[in-house]
């Protein structure tokens, strides 16, 4: 039986009274239909409610920061996955998407098992010839494509942790659509960072009135085959994507490279799932903003010439500001290419994608929904012995509009107002 905090009860209790306030007027509904209505219209889960369900199913270790009030659930069995976070102590929002659905069937499925999480460790390229998702002489359809179990099931070791970090290893083969056989070691390293050096790491003054809650991953791969990894026989990059629960005032918010296309090419690639529709996503000359409100299955992607280090997110409905910053090498331009088809150009991929979930087709069940945010490393050409390592740093922060304004127009280039009627405005 597990312990219950009197925080925990505390904080039911609170809920239970806003639940009373909240129904008035609507007095025809009972306590439940009400309960149920309050936590869909704040889209509100708490972090250990979250971690309270997923411990029923697997191991998690909680990491924090000194003042523990900064805290990060891990799953090693999920190749280290950062499943959720939070920035007000175990009864504060639960940020990463979890499907419940899933764990609850204690199955696991062919293709993909999609668990959830907001920040979980891939490889890639997805498809085209060197693709790790398809195999030799098979066809770029979904009934051929399959996530290395390497990245979807299996376990990832615990090599040391401590309060406010954790770091795992695991020994890998992979063999991409062309035959090349890859031997490598993956290391990953979370780690909880306070709110000084979150806000050392953005390079902006601290504001003392904000939550926040922020973890670096530092993630490599190191060639332990006996052939060097070349563009001929195919590359591998680290690819990290962050499942978040989306609402219907989510927006995503990235700026670029502003610039002439016949020198950077287009300012973003929106025909994954068919082009965007204008409505969903607008591009200004410095920024471009997305709809994460897991309502349209959509996708887009920003090339190396165009992607700065650092994008992010805002939900008006629960005022939270989600920063991604990364490292991207200065002057790297291959990035391996995930379209499903054979490819001219194997080596043009993107290195930030945002995702938005929905329907697949009408009628059909989504994923989630969701929305995600992806960064990739390039193209890792590895001799023998060589290591590549690619890092990404995921920020929550919460407050009021005025105190978030002054972070976002210091790092995303926009206030809060700017984005909160980006769309509403068109």
């Amino acid at each position: 039986m597990r312990y219950i905090s009197f925080q925990k009860w505390q904080f039911k209790i609170i809920i239970a009274i806003i639940i009373t306030v909240f129904s008035v007027g609507c007095k025809s509904k009972t306590s439940k239909e009400q309960e149920v209505e309050f936590v869909q219209k704040t889209n509100y889960i708490s972090f250990a409610d979250d971690v309270d369900f997923m411990e029923d199913y697997i191991d998690i270790i909680q990491l924090s920061d000194t003042s523990g009030k900064s805290k990060i659930a891990v799953a090693p069995a999920l190749q280290g996955r950062v499943m959720t976070s939070s920035s007000s102590n175990s009864e504060g929002r639960s940020y990463g998407w979890i499907n419940r659905e899933l764990f609850k069937s204690k199955d696991t499925l062919d293709h993909i098992n999609v668990f959830g999480g907001e920040e979980r460790f891939w490889i890639g390229p997805e498809g085209g010839q060197f693709s790790i998702f398809f195999k030799k002489g098979s066809s770029f359809t979904l009934d051929d494509w399959y996530t290395p179990k390497l990245i979807d099931l299996e376990p990832f070791t615990i090599e040391k942790s401590s309060a406010n970090s954790i770091t795992f290893f695991k020994k890998a083969s992979l063999v991409n659509y062309s035959g090349f056989k890859f031997d490598f070691d993956i290391e990953r390293e979370v780690k909880v960072l306070s709110t000084q050096e979150t806000f050392q790491e953005l390079g902006i003054p601290a504001e003392d009135k904000v939550n926040v809650v922020a973890y670096k991953t530092i993630n490599s791969l190191t060639n332990t085959g006996e052939a060097h990894w070349e563009q001929e026989t195919g590359l591998l990059s680290i690819w990290l994507l962050g499942m978040f629960n989306p609402s219907p005032e989510t927006t995503i918010v990235i700026p670029y490279n502003s610039g002439d296309e016949a020198d950077l090419g287009a300012p973003v690639n929106d025909e994954y799932f068919g082009k965007v529709p204008a409505e969903r996503l607008i591009v200004k000359e410095n920024t471009m903003f997305f709809q994460g409100d897991g309502e349209f299955r959509s996708k887009i992607g920003l090339s190396p010439k165009r992607a700065k280090q650092v994008f992010g997110s805002y939900d008006a409905l629960s005022h939270t500001l989600t920063i991604v910053k990364y490292n991207k090498p200065k002057g790297a331009t291959d990035y391996v290419n995930s379209l499903w088809e054979l490819q001219d150009k194997p080596y043009s991929g993107d290195v930030i994608n945002s995702y938005n979930d929905g329907a697949p087709k009408p009628g059909e069940k989504p994923l989630g929904p969701f929305y995600e945010l992806e960064t990739s490393s390039p193209a890792l050409h590895l001799k023998v012995g060589e290591r590549g390592t690619h890092i990404q740093t995921t920020i929550h922060f919460e407050g009021s509009a005025e105190q978030l304004t002054k972070i976002s127009e210091k790092v995303l280039g926009v206030s809060i107002s700017e984005i909160v009627n980006v769309f509403s405005n068109k």
